[in-house]
């Protein structure tokens, strides 16, 4: 079958590749009927992660199940199904606590890789979710969102604690922080600023729910929305980047007792103790529990309640996979979807 290998940063193939196997009683083998690239994929394609040997890349897909192992209960081969980018059993305590993507037996799907015809997806009762019903194409896309970007979005906004009444800023235009703030509109925030200095990202912010656009950053950003709400900050802030100064604009911007919902995967970022001390803002993040929301975000999906798949605006045949990746790299896509019919 095809499956997408990166050979060293910078170089992205379609290369032939076994078709994956059942290996444990819980696995299940799905056909892949969509799949994308993730901002984090970037890392290693930018060399900022180390690129040790040819690795198969993905971590998002949704697809139809071909095969199941013998221990594999809820779900059946035939069912279409979408998963979370971390295979967990969803029924040890931490996951029951609402953390599946810290299961204590938990399988990044990064080191299976979904880019690619087919995958094996471990602890398949635990990590996805049948859909009932026909969806739309356009409902397809959004169902592939919703296994990471809008996932990981929405966990977000419930980490930094949006809500109505809430002021919400957002510190990153990419997938994430966009879906992210269509996230902050679904739980009721009054108000949503997104940080962007991109036209098209700004437009597709402001489509999801976003009532402010602020193009300065650092502490020039942190001034602008200390502007915006009287000199407080934000009640509620998402950092969806990951860097040095995307962390410290996002506690920056919020204002004492506020919530800051940090997901983007973080890089060379360190907290000053003393400054983080007087910041009197609660932190919670890492890696999104999409497992937790997926039920609830499949149900908002099919019933036409959100549109997150339009935050693909590229896509390519999975041959083509490279092009992809170079685009997202030089800022010409948002989010880049790859088809394998």
């Amino acid at each position: 079958m095809r499956g997408v290998i990166m050979h060293a940063p910078g170089d992205v193939r379609v290369d032939e590749v076994d078709k994956p196997v059942i290996v444990a009683p819980t696995d299940a083998i799905i056909r892949v009927t969509a799949t994308c690239i993730c901002g984090s994929d970037l890392w290693p394609y930018r060399g900022i992660e180390p690129v040790n040997a040819p690795t198969p890349m993905g971590h998002e897909y949704i697809g139809i199940v071909e095969e199941i192992g013998a221990e594999v209960r809820d779900i059946r081969v035939g069912d279409l199904v979408v998963g979370s980018f971390v295979a967990s059993d969803n029924t040890c305590e931490i996951c029951q606590a609402g953390f599946p993507s810290r299961c204590i037996h938990q399988v990044m799907m990064g080191s299976v890789g979904t880019q690619s015809d087919y995958a094996r997806i471990p602890l398949a009762d635990g990590t996805l979710v049948a859909v009932k019903g026909d969806p739309s194409e356009a409902q397809k896309r959004s169902l592939l969102a919703a296994s990471d970007v809008l996932g990981t979005g929405w966990f977000a906004a419930v980490a930094a604690e949006a809500g109505p009444g809430k002021t919400v800023a957002v510190v990153g235009d990419g997938a994430v922080g966009l879906l992210a703030i269509l996230a902050a509109a679904q739980l009721g925030a009054t108000r949503i600023i997104a940080m962007s200095r991109h036209p098209e990202r700004q437009a597709l912010a402001t489509k999801f729910g976003a009532t402010d656009i602020v193009e300065e950053r650092g502490e020039a950003g942190v001034a602008k929305i200390k502007e915006l709400t009287g000199g407080y900050g934000a009640h509620s802030t998402v950092e969806a980047v990951g860097t040095q100064e995307s962390m410290m604009q996002a506690i920056h911007a919020t204002r004492p007792g506020g919530h800051v919902g940090y997901v983007g995967v973080s890089h060379g970022v360190e907290l000053d103790g003393l400054d983080l001390f007087f910041s009197t803002v609660s932190l919670l993040g890492g890696p999104a529990p999409v497992r937790r929301f997926l039920p609830e975000l499949i149900e908002l999906i099919m019933t036409d309640q959100i549109d997150p798949g339009i935050v693909f605006d590229l896509t390519l045949p999975i041959e083509e996979a490279a092009a992809g990746y170079r685009a997202m790299d030089e800022r010409r896509a948002t989010k880049v979807l790859l088809t394998t019919d």
